[in-house]
Parts: C-alpha cells; sequence; structure tokens
C-alpha cells in the first residue's frame, strides 16, 4: 500500500528485505523510482495507482542490481531512465542470455522464489552524462550521481519535496556495501559519495533508502555519519560498532553481519 512521506511523494514498501519503490506525483501522471520485487506488489502498485487516476508517465532505476531493475505489464511503457553508466552496466550484464536464468536461480534461495517478474527486467534508457534533472513533466529530480555500491549509482534530490531517494544507501538495517568488483578503489568511492549527499543535507526532511525504513530530517546526517563510520573502519581495520551487524542486528536481519564477514575478507585480499 502507498504511504504519503511527503506533498506528492509517496513510498511502497516490500516485504523482501524492505525494498522502496517510490511514487512522485507529477502533472499528467508520477514517476515511479525501482518499482518494487514480486509480481503481485507491483500488481498491488499498479491497483493503487489506478485507483488514484496515476498513470505512469516515467520510470527510472537508481542502480544496475536487479531488483532496482523490475517493471510489470501493467505499469505501461513509460521510458524508463537511469544513468548513462547504468544503462551500460545493465546493457553487458543482460547481454549473456544466461543472465535472467542466473537471477532466478539465485532467487529460489529465497523466501520469493518464482514470484519475481523478470520478462522486462532492465529496460531502461541511459541519459545522457551529466544530466543533471530526470526529464519528466513534475516537480525536479536532480541526479545525483556517484559509483558507490554499484556503477552510476543515483541518488535522487526531490528538490521542491526536501525528499533524497537515497538508493542503496543511508539504511537503518542495511550496512554500506561496497562494489569490489567495478572499481579500483571501493572505499574511496563511497565516502565520495556520501560527501555528495552531505552536501545536500541540510535540504532533505525526508530520506528514502532503497531498504529500510523512511528517516526524517532528524535522521539524514545521523545516517550518513554512520555509514561513514563503518566504512572508515573497514579502511582502518577496526571492528566498526555498528548496530547493523553483530547481536544488536534488526530480528530477521541477522545475514547482514555475513555481508560485513564477506567484505572483511575481499578487503583484506
Amino acid at each position: 500500500m502507498l504511504r504519503q512521506v511527503a506533498e506528492g511523494v509517496l513510498v511502497h514498501e516490500s516485504e523482501f528485505v524492505q525494498s522502496n519503490a517510490v511514487v512522485v506525483r507529477g502533472r499528467a501522471g508520477v514517476l515511479l523510482i525501482d518499482p518494487g520485487v514480486t509480481g503481485s506488489e507491483i500488481d498491488c502498485l499498479a491497483n493503487d495507482l489506478r485507483e488514484l487516476g496515476q498513470p505512469v508517465v516515467a520510470g527510472f532505476s537508481t542502480h544496475p542490481d536487479w531488483d532496482h531493475l523490475l517493471w510489470h505489464a501493467r505499469l505501461g511503457e513509460a521510458p524508463r531512465y537511469g544513468t548513462a553508466r547504468c544503462a551500460a552496466t545493465v546493457r553487458d550484464r543482460l547481454s549473456d542470455a544466461d543472465a535472467k536464468a542466473r537471477i532466478a536461480d539465485h532467487l529460489l534461495e529465497t523466501e520469493i522464489a518464482g514470484q519475481v517478474p523478470l520478462d522486462l527486467l532492465g529496460l531502461i534508457t541511459g541519459l545522457p552524462a551529466e544530466t543533471a534533472q530526470i526529464p519528466w513533466d513534475g516537480p525536479q529530480v536532480r541526479i545525483i550521481e556517484h559509483q558507490a555500491h554499484a556503477p552510476g549509482h543515483a541518488a535522487l534530490l526531490i528538490e521542491e519535496r526536501g525528499v533524497l531517494v537515497a538508493g542503496d544507501m543511508l539504511s537503518d538495517v542495511l550496512i554500506p556495501m561496497l562494489d569490489l568488483n567495478d572499481t579500483a578503489d571501493p572505499i574511496e568511492d563511497y565516502l565520495a559519495a556520501l560527501r555528495l549527499l552531505e552536501g545536500v543535507a541540510s535540504d532533505v526532511d525526508v530520506v528514502v533508502p532503497g531498504h529500510g525504513s523512511v528517516g526524517g530530517s532528524d535522521q539524514v546526517q545521523a545516517r550518513i555519519d554512520r555509514d561513514r563510520a563503518y566504512v572508515l573502519a573497514l579502511r582502518n581495520g577496526q571492528v566498526p560498532a555498528d548496530p547493523r551487524v553483530g547481536p544488536s542486528a534488526k530480528p530477521g536481519w541477522e545475514w547482514v553481519s555475513d555481508v560485513h564477514e564477506g567484505q572483511l575478507q575481499r578487503l583484506a585480499q
């Protein structure tokens, strides 16, 4: 079910790892950001938009991870955008005919096996490099591109509404997940991205992470500080004092500690 978090901005939270789809009202319809995970949830989202009389006029994927590239026929054929580097990464990854099958096989190990619509996966158009805003008929949405977590990752600032859509950053349940495959300096890339987000933090009243709880204005800088402290601890070979890992982790999210251990091992290599 859609929940309003700011004027003209609504969020649909999935049961699967608290994935957040974001809806922004425009003049003739809505911008839909990272629309969801399971077919039934995206179908529910489509029903909500139909009841609101709001067609989807544009879509956006914040980064090239499979769970942010999904779509459903009921959402229509609006243009779906991403950054140029995000779109290029998607094309490269999906050029392998077995790519979707591998995703489906990976999902067999989860509670949503067989429930994820992959037919329209990754059909996004890369915006020209250095594009500053999403091209659509609605509130200005600034693109803040960086290379933390995934190639061509974009945070989106809906300036008139004071909303920061952070993609897979600034979560209250997920630690910073570094891009350990596509970049020479994942630590510095992440720190640079946090500096970019910190540069707009004073203009943000609501932060929406890709996974986790929506945060208010009092949470924006706190989440940036917590993510930075975690990354610096990794860089310095220290044990992070982070509530998202270890015995203080939120029930059901204990696996995040495994992600943390995996990152430690990869960086040690």
